[in-house]
């Protein structure tokens, strides 16, 4: 039994009912009655337990109504808290008195399910990545809910939160920004050049993909997760198979696990070197930019040539990969880490030594520790801030459980920290490749999968390059699938941009806003 569960069982006694979960990593699952989902989230947050994702599941099919999950995590033990939500009571506690992440989750559950969350510390039912001009009683993830049906338009206007005196002024940004950048608007209110507050309104490339699911087959969900976030392609298909290993008990063989994991850290790799090139190009350093960029570039071109796509898109499938490495891919990778460290190395050696760039990055967006994990943050972010998290760390999976990561932890937190930790990450992941090439075992690289037994679920989670990835599946009444519910790291991390740029001058937030480097689609699912 977890920690938590124990924790949990111990307060709630006969009120908590055990749930099972079939899952790669250490989860347990706990059936709470409505009236004491809260407290539960209050004994967890004693305990320091991390809320890492919130949602709700619409449970007709399977003869229940509906469902609310808070999902919570410490030291890489998951606890899923349940509580059932009948049909003629839409309403569930909120958990906005004890965690921040609370308040977007619950506006989301609110605006797609339609279930609303009492009891909050400040009420806020504007919509979350559903339009004010979408109907009313529209609730995309409801099993009534057609995804192809057409949508009457109603005027609406979003209320964005407001500051007033004298020599306050607003400035808008986006929502279509420069360049490929996705969809996103920001509002600054401003006293000359200092930000004193920012509203982030994302939703604009809200693509119904959770819905989406609900008509795929069980394999082809893993194509559709390798497209929620496009530079993150590997992490979001690994994590979605891994859950849906779990719930059909498939074990993939050990070269598949390997090559997984070198597939991520080239994804790891790739995005690393792409930020910190942006990073110095919104500071104005056009060479580091095009240097560095120039070496993503090899990473690409290297996976195009010995995987065929550069990205590496669906080569993560249900039961392993869907490509072997080639016969001569371990030396020219090799090769290929040789040169880059070498340029890197100088590289780095510029950016170090630049005066510009100490002024830039140093002491700018600063997120503190404690703000940091009151608001949940992962991945970069939160190491960049203090928060010892990493779940090739503390939820490892073959080959990390054998070959460990090397945890970079600053305490910083400003824009430079959350670049070095990149930097570090960039050394850190050649030594791993490295590694995975001189020990990866022979065999298959794709088992059978089998499809899940009905009403069952599922769970995985894989830190991506930006931080932990979370997929939670359920199966439906002859085995389909019911819901897919993701929660990539942006979900949380742009809370920590919001609180990041505040006090800063209104140049430094496109330097903010890099060091962070959220999705905009692996947010607006």
């Amino acid at each position: 039994m977890s920690a938590m569960r124990d924790i949990i069982t111990t307060h709630f006694g006969a009120d908590a009912v055990p749930g099972a979960v079939l899952s790669p990593v250490t989860v347990s699952a706990l059936h709470l009655p409505r009236e004491r989902f809260e407290e539960a989230a209050s004994v967890l947050k004693k305990a320091g337990a991390r809320l890492a994702a919130h949602w709700a599941v619409d449970e007709t099919l399977l003869g229940r109504a509906f469902a609310v999950y808070a999902c919570y995590v410490v030291a890489g033990d998951y606890l899923l808290v349940r509580c059932a939500v009948p049909l003629d009571d839409p309403t569930f506690p909120s958990l906005t008195k004890k965690y921040i992440p609370a308040f977007r989750f619950e506006r989301q559950i609110e605006s797609l399910m339609g279930l609303v969350p009492t009891g909050h510390v400040h009420s806020d039912h504007r919509p979350w990545i559903k339009f004010e001009d979408w109907p009313a009683d529209a609730w995309p993830l409801r099993k009534g809910f057609d995804g192809a049906q057409k949508l009457p338009r109603v005027p609406g206007e979003y209320p964005w939160a407001r500051a007033t005196g004298e020599g306050v002024y607003e400035i808008p940004v986006g929502p279509v920004h420069a360049g490929i950048i996705e969809p996103g608007h920001f509002r600054f209110q401003a006293m000359g050049e200092d930000i004193i507050n920012l509203e982030e309104r994302l939703g604009y490339v809200h693509k119904g993909i959770e819905k989406r699911f609900e008509s795929l087959s069980w394999e082809d969900g893993a194509r559709l997760a390798g497209r929620v976030s496009g530079d993150s392609t590997v992490a979001h298909a690994l994590t979605y198979c891994r859950a849906l290993e779990g719930l059909c008990g498939c074990q993939p063989p050990p070269r598949a696990h390997w090559l997984r994991a070198l597939f991520l850290e080239r994804e790891r790799l790739a995005n690393h070197l792409g930020d910190i090139a942006a990073i110095a190009n919104d500071a104005a350093f056009a060479f580091l930019f095009y240097q560095f960029t120039r070496l993503k570039e090899t990473i690409l071109r290297t996976n195009r040539r010995l995987f065929g796509h550069r990205y590496l898109m669906d080569r993560i499938v249900a039961g392993g990969v869907s490509v072997d490495l080639p016969f001569d891919g371990a030396e020219l990778i090799r090769t290929e880490l040789d040169e880059l460290l070498t340029e890197f190395e100088r590289l780095i050696t510029i950016y170090d030594l630049s005066p510009s760039l100490e002024d830039r990055l140093r002491t700018t967006g600063i997120l503190k520790a404690e703000l940091a994990r009151d608001l949940g943050t992962v991945g970069f972010v939160a190491r960049a801030s203090g928060q010892a998290l990493d779940c090739r760390i503390q939820a490892p999976f073959p080959p990390y459980d054998q070959i460990r990561p090397r945890l970079v932890v600053l305490d910083s937190c400003d824009v430079h920290a959350r670049a070095w930790v990149r930097i570090e990450e960039v050394r850190d992941s050649c030594r791993l490749i490295r590694e995975f090439l001189t020990r990866l075992p022979s065999g298959d690289i794709k088992s059978t999968l089998q499809q899940p037994t009905p009403d069952s679920c599922g769970f995985a989670v894989v830190e991506g390059w930006r931080g932990e990835i979370i997929y939670w599946l359920q199966s439906g009444p002859s085995g389909e699938i019911n819901r897919c519910m993701i929660r990539d790291p942006s979900s949380v991390n742009w809370l920590g941009l919001e609180q990041a740029v505040l006090g800063n001058i209104v140049p430094d937030f496109p330097l903010c806003n890099k060091s962070f480097n959220q999705s905009y689609s692996g947010h607006d699912l």
